[in-house]
């Protein structure tokens, strides 16, 4: 099982496609990471030398900010729009959907499960 940034990537899987299961690298940086490295679309993990695992983990290493280091970014990124109070700090804070989303149906996922109103019923 490869270890790239700190994730075991799955090994039966093509490389592009494995690769996406670091967080911060969707397809379109996969195959850009593949390109760069000289590694066909259709080769899999398990069929990776060491050598192109170490060429894959400098490429990541050296261009990207993946894992760790993007959710302490994006963490901070989130805090100070919350200290600096404004509209969408506000919702973060809230747990309200901060992209302009309706809010008087749907938005589940943010506000959590439904709560009952007492009284409601006539």
């Amino acid at each position: 099982m490869a270890r790239i940034a700190g994730v075991n990537i799955p090994t039966n899987k093509r490389v592009v496609i494995a690769l996406t299961y670091i967080h911060g690298i969707g397809d379109t940086k996969a195959v850009e990471i593949c390109g760069k490295v000289g590694i066909p679309a259709e080769r899999r993990v398990n069929e990776l030398t060491d050598a192109e695992v170490i060429q894959i983990r400098e490429a990541i290493d050296s261009d990207y900010m993946v894992e760790g280091d993007l959710r302490r970014e994006v963490a901070i990124n989130i805090k100070r729009l919350m200290d600096l109070g404004c509209y969408r700090g506000l919702r973060h804070r809230k747990g309200l959907p901060v992209r302009g989303q309706r809010t008087h149906t749907n938005a589940r996922t943010r506000k959590g499960p439904a709560k009952a109103i007492a009284g409601k019923k006539k």
